[in-house]
């Protein structure tokens, strides 16, 4: 569905974020970016819709060719739903107001300084409603929960109705049910429309519990690309570069704090 062809990143002042990195990800396949911070899970995600260009390399798409003009890079992301960690809503506006933001790239600029028709409106409660929030519609975003506002970013991203699925980190502020909560709904709706998802996560437990396919990464580089069952505490090893546990014991690794990145959007 997606291909990175050689694709690296580096930063000004020479900092490789990404080394070269070749990758295909299949339609409607469930992938986690596994990895512990700064192993460069979020740059190679953002790649896939170029709010981090690659400094080298390509990326092709299925049905549109390699993302190396405007219209291809603009046709993409109207097809690319994307969820934050700090979910990106406007707290002022109301739960369907957030999600019909993911209507606007099917507009002209001037047609979306109005109020967009009825059906775009049906297809934002529709989307509320897959995410089990229909009954907040019309409450203000900074008014739920934490989880409540994350679902509210998934049913923004599927009235895009995507093709592909980007998470960077959307559970790291989530307590653990409330984190098993928005990752099953964003395995089962990915799975209902066939969308391919790929999804960055610190936390071995979620990757293998909802992961069709995992990829670890460390400094920069895919050290482990396979099935769950095949991450083993030698594996876990190779990408978080740390003593794990006995196999008597779960092989989680060692998470202290972890910082919270605020990303904006990325206007054309």
């Amino acid at each position: 569905m997606i291909q990175m062809n050689e694709v690296h990143v580096t930063f000004p002042g020479g900092m490789t974020a990404l080394h070269s990195t070749s990758l295909h990800f299949r339609q409607g396949e469930f992938t986690v970016l596994l990895g512990a911070s700064g192993a460069g899970k979020s740059t190679l995600l953002r790649c896939l819709n170029q709010l981090t260009p690659p400094s080298g390399g390509s990326i092709t798409v299925e049905g549109l060719g390699s993302l190396n003009d405007r219209r291809r890079l603009r046709e993409h992301r109207k097809h690319t739903g994307m969820i934050f960690q700090q979910h990106q809503l406007i707290g002022r506006q109301s739960a369907l107001a957030n999600v019909l933001l993911g209507r606007i790239g099917y507009h002209t600029a001037w047609r979306s300084l109005f109020p967009l028709p009825l059906a775009e409106r049906r297809i934002a409660l529709e989307c509320l409603e897959r995410v089990g929030l229909l009954h907040k519609a019309l409450e203000r975003a900074d008014r739920l929960s934490g989880g409540q506002q994350q679902r509210v970013g998934i049913a923004r991203a599927l009235a895009q109705r995507p093709r592909l699925m980007l998470a960077d980190e959307p559970v790291a502020s989530l307590d653990p049910a409330t984190s098993h909560t928005v990752l099953e709904q964003l395995q089962r709706i990915g799975r209902e429309d066939g969308i391919t998802t790929v999804v960055s996560l610190h936390q071995v437990d979620l990757a293998q519990a909802y992961a069709d396919r995992i990829i670890g990464l460390a400094h920069g580089r895919v050290v482990f690309d396979g099935i769950p069952a095949e991450l083993t505490p030698a594996t876990q090893q190779a990408i978080y570069r740390q003593a794990i546990r006995s196999d008597t014991e779960p092989a989680v690794p060692i998470a202290s704090t972890l910082p919270t990145y605020n990303f904006a959007t990325i206007e054309d």
